[in-house]
């Protein structure tokens, strides 16, 4: 943990340098495609015109002056299979995106998928010092936290607090300064495998710049598709990617639970090419163009060309109705949609007083896909898209670019973290030292 925290400080030390010289590269690297933003910040924000940029008033405000996506290689179910392809895609992506903005990047801050996300709620409480709470009483609380055993091999994405108690004053965003004798946190950790964070890191690093943050896809995406509102009262954003679909479920502005569902928009593209034995690329302009998740009177009718290239002429040129694609695609959606009602229930979400539910991601682009999700997580559901920053291209304002958006707003006005506290080292390195020396004495 103590390794974490310190290679956790640093990246936020470049990244704080990198807006402070004024340019950084955010990329959404995703099972179907990476998408990278470069973005300019130009000092404190200004929203008296009542124009929406990136960011909050008094926060850093910034707009895309690069932007660039290209397919993505050798990722599947949001984590990384061949470390040569992906590292291609990312170089292309960065490449193209510098091309645009006539800038060299050497910081970028990256969001992925994959990695087994696993939520833990912790708990702390120490007596303050002093009459009133100071910074120090703060890392005192979070080191307090009892930290569970989150597995071998595995490494803390997020670590945020979301609620501080003084006494019987409950969900103070920042207790320093109150007056009060007993202070307690409830800290929420994201977990994922640590190979995930590894094998992102190197191919970044192959691209000549460095790796200023990571996020999680899900948290991130619901920063740009969940307006205030549904943050404050309880909302879930269901990022429906390529190869995985996100899970995540906001209270009070933050992120209280995240999980993802390992199937997305290319596995009913595989079944649509299964199903009518025609390739992916054909299957995928299929699904895009004709797809549907809920049946109308008229589907039987509308006939679709299936444009195969298998060489046998009649074969190639069949048609199939809507209809029978539609029955291709929505077992699929159902099974991935009744896998999110699942996390939501581990979450306990029905618990919270908004249980607003919002799509986000390509694969939410399907038409009738609101309907059949309120139809099984029996919610109110709602098609959402990431809100409009400076400069963003019109190509990059629809679901699919929730990711990178999203991952543009949290460096402009990132939350407080674990690791912007100073927290004492004894007790954070006390728990897996325990481990390591219980190892030592039993391999030797």
């Amino acid at each position: 943990m103590n390794d974490l925290y310190q290679a956790q400080r640093a990246m936020r030390v470049m990244r704080k340098t990198a807006i402070q010289r004024g340019v950084i590269a955010v990329m959404d690297v995703g099972s179907s495609k990476v998408a990278c933003l470069i973005l300019r910040f130009d000092g404190p924000s200004d929203i008296s015109s009542g124009e929406v940029i990136g960011s909050m008033a008094g926060q850093s405000s910034f707009r895309v002056i690069g932007a660039a996506t290209t397919k993505s290689r050798g990722i599947r179910f949001g984590e990384i299979e061949s470390m040569a392809e992906t590292e291609r895609a990312i170089r292309t992506a960065l490449q193209a995106a510098q091309k645009m903005a006539l800038v060299r990047v050497d910081h970028v801050i990256a969001c992925f998928s994959g990695g087994v996300p696993r939520s833990y709620g912790v708990f702390g409480e120490v007596s303050t010092e002093n009459e009133a709470v100071h910074s120090h009483d703060i890392g005192r609380v979070l080191a307090a936290c009892d930290l569970p055993f989150f597995g071998e091999n595995r490494a803390v994405l997020h670590a945020q607090p979301i609620n501080f108690t003084l006494d019987d004053r409950s969900w103070m965003t920042d207790p320093r300064g109150h007056i009060g004798q007993k202070l307690s946190a409830d800290l929420h950790i994201l977990t994922v495998e640590e190979r995930a964070i590894q094998n992102l890191n190197h191919c970044v690093k192959r691209c000549d710049v460095d790796l200023a943050g990571l996020a999680s896809s899900a948290y991130v995406s619901a920063q740009a598709a969940l307006v205030e509102d549904e943050q404050e009262l309880g909302a879930a954003c269901i990022d429906m990617g390529g190869g995985a679909t996100g899970v995540s479920v906001f209270f009070k502005k933050h992120l209280i639970f995240a999980d993802s569902v390992r199937m997305g928009g290319d596995h009913v593209t595989s079944d649509i090419s299964m199903g009518l034995q025609i390739p992916m690329a054909a299957a995928e302009r299929i699904k895009t163009l004709y797809g549907g998740a809920m049946a109308t009177g008229m589907d039987h009718r509308e006939m679709i060309e299936t444009d195969g290239n298998s060489g046998d002429w009649e074969h190639d040129r069949r048609q199939v109705s809507r209809s029978e694609l539609i029955g291709i695609i929505r077992p699929r959606m159902e099974e991935i949609l009744e896998d999110v009602r699942d996390r939501l229930d581990a979450a306990g979400f029905d618990n919270l007083p908004g249980k607003q539910i919002v799509l986000t991601g390509g694969a939410s682009q399907i038409p009738g896909l609101d309907g059949l999700a309120a139809r099984i997580l029996g919610q109110h559901v709602r098609l959402g898209r990431p809100i409009r920053v400076q400069g963003l291209p019109q190509a990059a304002t629809g679901p699919a670019f929730s990711g990178v958006v999203g991952l543009a707003l949290n460096a402009a006005n990132p939350q407080d973290e674990w690791w912007d506290f100073e927290v004492p080292q004894p007790q954070i390195v006390g728990r897996p030292l325990r481990r390591a020396m219980r190892w030592f004495r039993d391999n030797w």
